[in-house]
């Protein structure tokens, strides 16, 4: 996509650089099977005009997935469609997100992905808010109550959900940094992988259903829009006028549909509309009209710095944080599929074990921080600017890191935000169509590694699947059925069994890993070449994974190769001691 342009363009300027060319990658490490026809490889650095151009496409890849959360996350804390602190809430997310990518990439997993808000999350968020004690108040009793009144309905829910986000985020922060996680690889199969992943998206439909419902035509226009112009013509150029030093203006084919597909569709629908409300065909209050939600940029704030606490004192319940542990536990084997994903695409060695457990812990922390920065979501590895990656060819870390930067400016110029809040509701139902299903779909891609001649694997894919949902399904249709005689254990079962993506998870591990099955059959063969668990530490000459500072003092401090997030670790070295110290 980009690197066809960049080559037509500016051939005079920019580099060709392919993956096996051994000088661009550290110690030759890109090996037969990684070898590829990236443009820049995760190592390389770009020149900083184009690192600009190159971050903004990764900021509109993930802009779509991180405003369609508030769409589903307000309506559940009882906020009005109008108030404009939605844009405030978008806002937040964006800059915490800017946070968290710079330091994943830069400290973390040094990989080039963006982390930020995830669906995963809004599962047991829904879960919570749908206990007894966080329900909305009935819509005749909202109507009559004040703004400020309306606002302290919403905030202590957000209190709520900041909490048990960012206390269930220790999990995944120790978990991490202390390598238990990574101890434990070898139970997540890609048959836990696809019941956890595709029950994400499943889970969701009724959402999509309720926003594209509102206006069937214009969500259908919009799903029919993005299927053309991402799925038909992605291969599309359009002449474009550029302006080129030492030549002046020339004229170059870009591929304008590959790369702003989600973009062009939601201009145009918008735009359609626009014209049906100016022709008054929607009439005055409908879901569709484009002057709906118009005060909600007049009222949003040109500057706001976000920052923790800003809606109030997180609350702690037991039910709450249990809840949210199901969202840390499907994130986390979400990202532990995505890690050598990346690192295939940007022709880099396999992550190594120090690289998985410090990419898992930075994950945790970012979720910790967008629990207390009032996000009301946590955060994950971002599959649409993976998936941007491999459709580039550009995998340089430190476009990621410009990115975070694009995204720490948005996250504080509140009007920017609050554009994406006066989308009308049925566009935005047709791209939760799409949405959704890609996230189910990626789920069950992991069956790729799987046998599916196998009846085995085909029992464990589909009772993981469907019992969830009919579980879920019935726990919220029947809440409070559940008495233990103790008020928080109730809220706390009713909370895990009604989210689905832990109860898919779970099933699906505990099946595979107890009903018998050969290696080849349950994918564990194939999916040992894209996941290495290796430690692999650091050495002399410096690797793709190691610290960006401070390596010459790592790697003369002796105790770092005993801490398993360290460019040094060596694994089992330091259950070494106690062997050593039982033998003398």
């Amino acid at each position: 996509m980009v690197h066809q342009n960049v080559q037509i363009g500016l051939e005079n300027v920019i580099p060709n650089l392919n993956a096996s060319d051994a000088s661009n990658v550290p110690n030759g490490s890109a090996t037969d099977e990684r070898k590829g026809n990236v443009t820049y490889g995760i190592d390389d650095a770009p020149p900083w005009y184009l690192c600009i151009f190159l971050a903004l496409q990764h900021y509109l890849t993930m802009i779509g997935a991180i405003v369609a959360i508030p769409f589903i996350l307000c309506p559940a804390l009882c906020m009005e469609e109008t108030d404009p602190e939605r844009s405030n809430i978008i806002s937040t997310m964006i800059f915490v997100t800017g946070l968290i990518t710079w330091l994943q990439c830069t400290f973390g997993c040094r990989l080039p992905i963006v982390q930020g808000g995830t669906i995963s999350f809004l599962v047991p968020t829904l879960a919570i808010l749908n206990l007894p004690a966080w329900k909305c108040p009935a819509p005749d009793v909202l109507a009559v109550m004040s703004v400020e009144e309306r606002r302290t309905v919403w905030t202590s829910r957000m209190c709520e959900l900041s909490g048990a986000i960012a206390v269930s985020a220790l999990f995944q922060v120790v978990g991490g940094y202390f390598g238990i996680i990574g101890s434990l690889l070898r139970f997540v199969t890609p048959l836990t992988i696809a019941p956890t992943v595709a029950l994400v998206g499943l889970t969701l439909f009724d959402h999509a259903a309720d926003a594209a419902s509102q206006q069937w035509g214009i969500a259908a226009g919009t799903f029919i829009l993005l299927t053309i112009f991402s799925q038909c013509m992605g291969e599309v150029k359009i002449p474009t006028l550029v302006w080129k030093r030492g030549v002046g203006c020339t004229v170059i084919w870009f591929p304008l549909f590959k790369l702003f597909p989600v973009l062009l569709t939601i201009a145009i629908m918008w735009v359609v509309c626009g014209i049906l409300t100016a022709t008054d065909v929607f009439e005055t209050g409908h879901p569709a009209r484009t002057d709906l939600k118009l005060n909600v940029i007049e009222d949003a704030p040109w500057f706001r710095i976000p920052y923790p606490g800003q809606w109030g004192v997180p609350t702690v319940s037991v039910a709450g944080v249990l809840g949210m542990l199901a969202g840390v536990l499907a994130c986390t084997v979400e990202s532990i599929s995505y890690y050598p994903t990346t690192a295939r695409m940007c022709a880099a060695p396999p992550p190594p074990l120090h690289a998985i457990n410090r990419g898992l812990g930075t994950e945790g922390l970012g979720t910790m921080l967008a629990g207390l920065w009032g996000s009301g979501n946590g955060t994950n590895t971002f599959g649409e600017n993976v998936g941007a990656i491999g459709v580039t060819k550009v995998g340089s870390r430190r476009v990621i890191q410009w990115a975070a930067g694009l995204m720490v400016l948005q996250g504080v110029v509140g009007k920017l935000g609050a554009v994406f809040i006066i989308i009308p509701q049925p566009i935005v139902g047709g791209l939760f169509c799409v949405m959704f299903g890609m996230i189910s779909a990626f789920g069950l891609s992991a069956l790729q590694y799987v046998s599916l001649n196998s009846s085995r694997n085909l029992y464990i894919i589909g009772f993981s699947l469907f019992f969830p949902l009919v579980l879920t399904r019935w726990m919220s249709a029947h809440s409070g059925l559940i008495h233990t005689g103790v008020e928080a254990l109730d809220a706390v079962l009713q909370v895990l069994l009604s989210t689905s993506i832990l109860v898919g998870g779970i099933v699906g591990c505990l099946l595979d890993n107890l009903i018998p099955g050969t290696e080849e059959e349950r994918g564990l063969v194939a999916w040992a070449k894209e996941m290495s668990l290796e430690a692999m530490g650091a050495n002399e000459l410096g690797d793709t994974y190691d610290f960006p500072v401070g390596m010459s003092l790592i790697r003369r401090w002796k105790w770092t190769q005993y801490l398993p997030f360290m460019p040094t670790y060596q694994a089992g070295k330091f259950s070494a001691l106690f062997h050593r110290t039982k033998d003398s």
